[in-house]
C-alpha cells in the first residue's frame, strides 16, 4: 500500500541538500498549469462581478446560490440549529486559539538611536482580508477558527469570508457555505460571509464585486488568507500584488520522525488521519526501524481497510507523495525531516522533546504520543493554516504577524541629522547619487 525510500547508510551520505529533497516522497502540485484555467476566471469576475461569480458557482458547484452574501438572518439560523456539543467545541477552540494567539500581538518599539534621533516600529493590521475557507469534500469550520482568531486580535477592521456554496443543503441553507462554517462565522461575530469558492472567490476578494445595477456587494481586500485546492493557490499567485496572500498552500502533509520506542498503531492512525483529507495528502514515515516500518506496514492495512473514506485513503497512501523512508539512526532522520520541511511533523521516538528542539524546518511540531496533528487541527490553541510542499523552510504558519505591518517612524532633530551628515554624503557619493547628499547638506546651507 505504501512505498519504500532506503536511504541508510551510503545512499544518504551521498546526497547534498537539493538531492535528498528530491529524494523524498512529494506531492505534484503544478500551479502554472493551473494558471491558463484561472486566468479566464478571474477575467470573468473581474469584468462580469456578481452575476459572473453566481455562473461560476453554478458551473463549479452545481448550485445557484440565492443570493452572493448569506443574509445575516441565515448565519442567525446556523448558530441557532448548531448542535449543543458541536456548539462547546468551536467555543472551546475558539478560547484556546484566543489564549495562543493573543500572545503573539506585537508592541510598538522606539529605538533611541543617538540622542535626538529615534527609530519607532509601529505595528499596524491591513485594512480588510478575504478569508478563505475550503468545502470540496469536507467543511472545515475549524479554518473559520484558524483564520478569523489571528485576524481579530491583530485588530483587522474588517473581514469577510468566503466558502463555497453546497448543493447537499436543506431548507434555509440550500445554495449557502455549510450551516457549521456559518455557524462558526456567526460565533466569531463575523457577519459578511460569502457562497463562492475557488478561484472565483480569490478574485471576487481581490477586485470587488458590484451586481448588475452597479451597487457594491463586496469591498476589494487588501490580503487573502486561507488554504485550498491548486486553483485557489493557482488565483492567489496570479493576483499577487492586487493583494497580498499568505501562501500558496498545496495538498495536507504529515511526516513522522519515529524510532523503536513508537507505537506502531498511533503511527498508523496518525498517518491515516492526515490521508483522509484527500487523495493527493502526503503520509511519510522516517524511521530507523525496519521492525517498526513492517508493523507500520501492517497497521495501515487493517485501519485503512475499515476506515470511513477508505478508498481515498488508499488512494494517498499509495500515491507518490507518500511513503516509508528508511535511515540509520535518529541523527539521519532529524537531516531527512529538515530536508523535507512538512506542514506537520510528529516526534515519536526516545526524547522526543529534546529531538523536537534539534528540528529547524516544520510548519508545526507535536511531541510525542499524545500530540497527534488532530489535536494541533482543532483545540490545541496552534493553528492550523500552515506551510506544504517544503515551503516550511523559508515560511510560518498563519500568525496574528501575518495581519500586522511593521512601520518605521524616522524622527531626528536638526542636531541628530547634523552629526550623521558626512556619513549619509559620504555612503550617496560612493552609489553614485549626489542628489541624495544634497538633500542632507541643503538643510545646512544657511550655515555656511
Amino acid at each position: 500500500m505504501i512505498a519504500r525510500v532506503d536511504l541508510r547508510g551510503a545512499a544518504l551520505s551521498s546526497l547534498d541538500a537539493r538531492a535528498l529533497r528530491e529524494a523524498l516522497p512529494r506531492a505534484e502540485l503544478d500551479v502554472e498549469a493551473a494558471l491558463e484555467t484561472v486566468r479566464p476566471i478571474c477575467e470573468q469576475v473581474h469584468a462580469g462581478g456578481v452575476d459572473a461569480i453566481l455562473d461560476l458557482d453554478e458551473r463549479f458547484d452545481g448550485i445557484r446560490p440565492p443570493s452572493l452574501r448569506v443574509p445575516a438572518e441565515v448565519l442567525d439560523k446556523a448558530l441557532a440549529a448548531l448542535e449543543p456539543t458541536l456548539r462547546a467545541a468551536l467555543e472551546e477552540s475558539i478560547r484556546r486559539a484566543r489564549l495562543v494567539h493573543a500572545d503573539q500581538a506585537r508592541v510598538d518599539s522606539v529605538t533611541q538611536v543617538v540622542p535626538g534621533g529615534t527609530v519607532t516600529e509601529r505595528w499596524v493590521p491591513v485594512d480588510r482580508v478575504g478569508l478563505y475557507v475550503p468545502g470540496g469534500q469536507a467543511v472545515y469550520p475549524s479554518s473559520v477558527v484558524m483564520n478569523v482568531v489571528p485576524a481579530q486580535i491583530a485588530g483587522v477592521g474588517s473581514l469577510a469570508v468566503a466558502s463555497p456554496p453546497q448543493s447537499s443543503n436543506t431548507g434555509d441553507f440550500v445554495g449557502y457555505p455549510d450551516p457549521t462554517i456559518l455557524a462558526a462565522c456567526a460565533l466569531l461575530g463575523v457577519d459578511e460571509v460569502y457562497a463562492v469558492g475557488g478561484a472565483q472567490a480569490v478574485a471576487m476578494f481581490a477586485y470587488g464585486a458590484s451586481d448588475a445595477s452597479g451597487a457594491t456587494v463586496c469591498e476589494p481586500v487588501t490580503l487573502v488568507t486561507g488554504p485550498g485546492n491548486v486553483y485557489v493557490a493557482a488565483a492567489k499567485r496570479l493576483l499577487l500584488g492586487i493583494i497580498g496572500i499568505d501562501a500558496e498552500a498545496g495538498p495536507t502533509e504529515i511526516a513522522i520522525l519515529a524510532d523503536e520506542t513508537a507505537d506502531a498503531e498511533l503511527v498508523a492512525a496518525d498517518l491515516i488521519s492526515q490521508a483522509e483529507h484527500d487523495e493527493l495528502a502526503a503520509s511519510v514515515l522516517v524511521t530507523d526501524s525496519e521492525e517498526l516500518a513492517a508493523a507500520v506496514e501492517a497497521a495501515l492495512e487493517r485501519r485503512a481497510a475499515r476506515t470511513k473514506h477508505t478508498i481515498r485513503v488508499k488512494t494517498a497512501l499509495g500515491g507518490r507523495q507518500s511513503g516509508i523512508v528508511l535511515v540509520s539512526g535518529v541523527d539521519e532522520g532529524v537531516r531527512v525531516v529538515d530536508a523535507y520541511a512538512a506542514e506537520h511533523l510528529e516526534i515519536q521516538t526516545r526524547d522526543a522533546a529534546a529531538v523536537a528542539a534539534r528540528i529547524r524546518n516544520a510548519g508545526a511540531i507535536f511531541v510525542g504520543d499524545y500530540a497527534p496533528v488532530s489535536l494541533g487541527d482543532y483545540a490545541a490553541g496552534s493553528n492550523h493554516v500552515l506551510p506544504t510542499g517544503g515551503c516550511a523552510c523559508h515560511s510560518g504558519g498563519l500568525s496574528v504577524q501575518t495581519f500586522l505591518r511593521g512601520i518605521h517612524v524616522v524622527d531626528y532633530s536638526r542636531e541628530a541629522l547634523a552629526d550623521v551628515a558626512d556619513t549619509v554624503v559620504t555612503l550617496a557619493t560612493a552609489e553614485d547619487l549626489p542628489a541624495h547628499g544634497e538633500a542632507v547638506t541643503a538643510r545646512f546651507a544657511s550655515d555656511s
